[in-house]
């Protein structure tokens, strides 16, 4: 499966990176499992998606929670909480 990642704000500030194709090695996999694959990166990744921080994401341009299951040629997009003004 192939995932398109988008990097949004403070985050891709963080990763040094505005996104980045994925292949992923099985089907079902949920936003919260793609979190976790990129915690395991160490190192600067782990440090701006932790646990302990809040990130926001979207499939397609639709947000979504991190249960969200993905699917083969998904655009899964990675942010910071918005605030207004």
């Amino acid at each position: 499966m192939t995932i398109q990642l988008h990097f949004f704000a403070s985050l891709r500030e963080a990763l040094g990176s505005d996104g980045e194709t994925l292949e992923l090695e099985r089907d079902g996999l949920r936003v919260a499992d793609v979190l976790d694959l990129l915690r395991a990166r160490g190192g600067c990744w782990q440090d701006a998606l932790g646990e302990d921080k809040t990130v926001m994401a979207a499939v397609n341009q639709e947000m979504c929670g991190h249960e969200t299951c993905l699917a083969d040629g998904d655009e899964l997009a990675f942010f910071p909480p918005v605030t207004g003004g």
